[in-house]
């Protein structure tokens, strides 16, 4: 086993990141193609057999080298790889794995939820190397998440396990989520969320803020850096951020235990600054005890996928 490689694919909504990967988790090389959603998705998987075959050829490495592949997807995915439907790439009623591994000459493939996966990739090789239990969250468009407990992917038995962004924090929201529910963590913590409340606290107050020359074109980022200047305004939504995902954070402490947290996606990018914050509303809202999980932050950024794929195919 030692001498074989193994290949990552994580499959997005723009393009497929695909890595070459030791089994150590040594990457040696890494490329992108483009994902073509034309006709239901069907050229997906046919483009990414192609582009392992010709990246193989090029570095003269055989078949029967690679251990196998993995594969992140975007959408809730089976234990057998089956996927009921996937809204992003048009996949319906498909068995992605089986469909790349018959491409790919028999090799195995295995395949879990993208979000499920970049956790597993930060587990190995990112925030939470040398753990093994946690929970990834996500903070990006949306918010999203991963449980890794013992190594392994928890999906759960209808792929909702770490639907982190869709826990209910906010009994006073009236607007819906994407979702279909009203007052989820999304609303709030997520990149739309952030700037969202942004545009909320400007209007129902008049203290003066350097946030107001964005107008409703505020960012999640805008927020976050002036709140690093001591701007008043974006430090109480930074502070109404935190306390929700502090609380869920403790949520989730309670029901998983995991040893970390590990913070990532775009919103991440605030650093330590806003893990300070989530951390001193995690400890307010878990006083039982002293051991629990740390909070960090993620390192592999968008690499987070390939990795955790990668990772899927060495169990």
């Amino acid at each position: 086993m030692e001498k074989k490689k193994c290949i990552g694919v994580d499959i997005g909504g723009t393009s497929v990141k695909l890595g070459l990967f030791e089994t150590d988790g040594t990457l040696i090389f890494k490329w992108e193609v483009p994902t073509r959603k034309e006709e239901g998705g069907r050229y997906i998987l046919e483009d990414v057999a192609e582009s392992i075959r010709h990246v193989l050829i090029e570095r003269e490495i055989r078949t029967d080298e690679i251990a196998g592949a993995g594969m992140g997807v975007p959408g809730p995915v089976m234990p057998d790889g089956y996927v009921e439907v996937c809204v992003n790439l048009g996949w319906r009623d498909l068995n992605p794995q089986k469909v790349l591994s018959d491409l790919l000459g028999g090799i195995p493939v295995k395949s879990g939820n993208d979000a499920n996966v970049a956790a597993l990739g930060e587990m190995w090789q990112g925030g939470g190397m040398g753990y093994t239990d946690i929970v990834m969250v996500t903070l990006g468009t949306g918010v999203g998440g991963g449980v890794i407990i013992d190594e392994k992917i928890i999906a759960g038995k209808h792929g909702l396990a770490g639907e982190i962004g869709h826990i209910h924090v906010r009994d006073e929201e009236t607007e819906h989520c994407n979702c279909g529910g009203v007052g989820c963590l999304e609303q709030v913590a997520s990149a739309t969320g952030i700037a969202r409340e942004a545009r909320r606290k400007m209007a129902s107050t008049d203290t003066p803020s350097a946030l107001r020359k964005f107008g409703n074109d505020v960012t999640a980022k805008d927020v976050l850096d002036e709140a690093k200047n001591g701007d008043a305004l974006a430090l109480e939504v930074v502070e109404t951020v935190g306390r929700y995902l502090g609380l869920v954070l403790a949520q989730l402490a309670m029901t998983v235990d995991p040893q970390m947290f590990v913070i990532g996606g775009g919103v991440s990018k605030a650093g330590q600054f806003l893990i300070d914050v989530i951390d001193k509303y995690y400890r307010h809202f878990t006083p039982i005890s002293e051991n629990k999980a740390v909070i960090g932050l993620a390192k592999l950024g968008n690499d987070a996928g390939i990795y955790g794929a990668a990772r899927l195919v060495l169990d």
